[in-house]
């Protein structure tokens, strides 16, 4: 496996922390890979701005900083605008269609899905918006199995939204698969 370096970015409130945390459990836990996960927040917790790095590879991962993704997720425009610049040449840029505008050109192939119009229309309830994204990523790149967020979830998400959850992850999935990098 190549090293896959990652970004995800939105605002405080989205999930993007906890989404990443997710993934790189998985990955860790169920795919047997090194992953590390780091994050940073704007001023204010809810409404600000929110990154998440996180790393995965078959071998040891020395430095936890994400410079240049291979994956950069932007969940509003404001992190589009911030970093949209930073992904590596030929990278993959995902984004949510109802909250980002692609503006700049960037070498990367940009990838808009309605994730979020998507989980109102089918769910109803926005609060599974992160999981919708991490199978939208997954069903794009194959990075991991869903089998394997699946598995986090099921040790992380109370009992009484587990069906939510695992619904937001097959319509990411759906989406993503339509659109493979």
């Amino acid at each position: 496996m190549e090293r896959s370096r990652l970004v995800f970015s939105g605002s405080g409130g989205q999930g993007v922390i906890t989404a990443a945390i997710i993934l790189a459990k998985a990955a860790a836990i169920f795919e047997n890979k090194s992953a590390i996960q780091s994050q940073s927040y704007g001023a204010a917790a809810r409404g600000g701005s929110t990154r998440s790095d996180i790393i995965i590879d078959d071998s040891e991962i020395y430095f936890p900083k994400v410079i240049q993704p291979n994956i950069l997720v932007c969940l509003t425009q404001e992190s589009y605008n911030k970093f949209s610049a930073i992904i590596r040449p030929g990278g993959l840029l995902l984004v949510d269609s109802k909250y980002v505008t692609i503006e700049k050109k960037v070498d990367a192939k940009h990838i808009a899905l309605p994730m979020y119009d998507t989980v109102i229309k089918k769910i109803g309830k926005p609060i599974v918006f992160n999981i919708c994204m991490l199978g939208a990523l997954i069903g794009v790149s194959g990075l991991i199995k869903p089998a394997s967020i699946l598995k986090v979830l099921e040790t992380t998400i109370p009992e009484d939204f587990m069906e939510m959850n695992k619904k937001a992850l097959s319509l990411g999935l759906e989406m993503g698969k339509k659109e493979k990098y």
